[in-house]
């Protein structure tokens, strides 16, 4: 995992921005093999939105070829009630942008058959070539998605019951009415994340940083989502300096030390070559082949004594002597008496009777 530590938001987002827009480059997609690219809503990814809508601008980058699947929607809220997902996004990233509109995918969360819906989106992800880098954002519980705490890592896209703690949190959207926040959403599974060939997350503010503790100091835990990350190839968190208020400084200084050591040999993250280049051909290597006696499988420590053995090459074992039975009273050697222990038992009985 790579933790990315940035001095305040939007040294942050210009980061992230910057890598999605290097990472599209490199695969060099076409109309037949697009950059997929997994999506997220919320107030986290806004500056990276507002950047790449200006890279764009400036010519630097093209959303022509990229597929795009979103992360959530809610339940029952009307596509284009201003708080939607659907709203969000086209308002904020994909009317900026040159994407075409058939290569948006978001989740319809008012679709008769939810459940019909969550497996229909499952498949179109397979049918695009899986998702090849996923952008996310976390809730102040460690929640990525829609994955409240205590959710399947194994879990795919589904229905989803809100936490108290979301509601709350998504209300200032709401105009800060709680009844007017949806319980329930649609939301892609853990296991859809981690299925993405890169996931890069971001997270700011000084509200996450105990989640961003949770996941990066403690271990895989379903009630902190994010934490399974750690099961992850090709993780990549990125913060400013306000979300790492709760990390030990040995770990701010070790992630710290880790990007400038990478910087000093020329990369940000290294990822294998079919994820890196995409649509690439990758040049075969110069290195000439040279012909060998193959190397036989190391034998056991002890093969060499055994070779010795008269045996088909296995250790005999020499023939174990009868087993004769051993008593200890056996060993004891017995008193040698002409007779009886007691020679006379009737005269001992009569002194006897005579000393009473």
């Amino acid at each position: 995992m790579r933790l990315i530590i940035r001095d305040d938001e939007h040294a942050a987002s210009m980061y992230v921005a910057n890598y999605v827009v290097e990472r599209i480059k490199a695969f060099q997609p076409t109309a037949e093999h697009p950059f997929v690219l997994g999506l997220p809503t919320g107030s986290s990814p806004l500056g990276v939105y507002e950047i790449l809508a200006s890279k764009y601008k400036a010519g630097e980058i093209s959303f022509e070829n990229v597929v795009t699947f979103n992360m959530d929607e809610y339940v029952g809220l009307p596509r284009d009630d201003p708080n939607s997902y659907h709203s969000f996004m086209w308002k904020h990233f994909f009317s900026h942008v040159n994407i075409h509109p058939s290569n948006v995918h978001i989740l319809d969360g008012n679709a008769p058959n939810p459940e019909a819906e969550c497996a229909a989106y499952e498949d179109a992800i397979k049918a695009a070539g899986g998702i090849d880098l996923f952008l996310a954002g976390i809730g102040d519980d460690g929640h990525i998605a829609f994955n409240e705490p205590g959710s399947s890592l194994a879990s795919r896209t589904r229905v989803k019951t809100l936490a108290y703690d979301t509601i709350l949190a998504n209300s200032r959207f709401f105009g800060d009415d709680l009844n007017r926040v949806p319980r329930m959403a649609l939301t892609v599974g853990v296991q859809t994340i981690l299925e993405a060939r890169e996931v890069v997350v971001i997270i700011l503010g000084a509200r996450k940083a105990l989640a961003l503790q949770k996941c990066i100091e403690q271990g895989v835990n379903h009630m902190w989502s994010l934490s399974s990350l750690q099961l992850h190839p090709h993780p990549m968190i990125v913060v400013d300096e306000d979300a790492t208020l709760e990390l030990q400084v040995k770990t701010v200084k070790y992630f710290k030390s880790i990007e400038m050591v990478a910087r000093e040999q020329g990369f940000e993250q290294i990822l294998p070559s079919r994820v890196r280049t995409g649509n690439v051909p990758i040049p075969e290597t110069k290195i000439q082949k040279v012909k060998s006696t193959p190397i036989l499988a190391p034998e056991p420590i002890a093969s060499h004594l055994l070779r010795a053995s008269p045996i088909d090459g296995y250790s005999s074992r020499s023939v174990s002597p009868d087993l004769v039975p051993d008593r200890m009273a056996s060993r004891i050697p017995e008193p040698k008496l002409n007779g009886r222990l007691t020679p006379n038992p009737e005269h001992h009985m009569r002194v006897n009777a005579v000393g009473a």
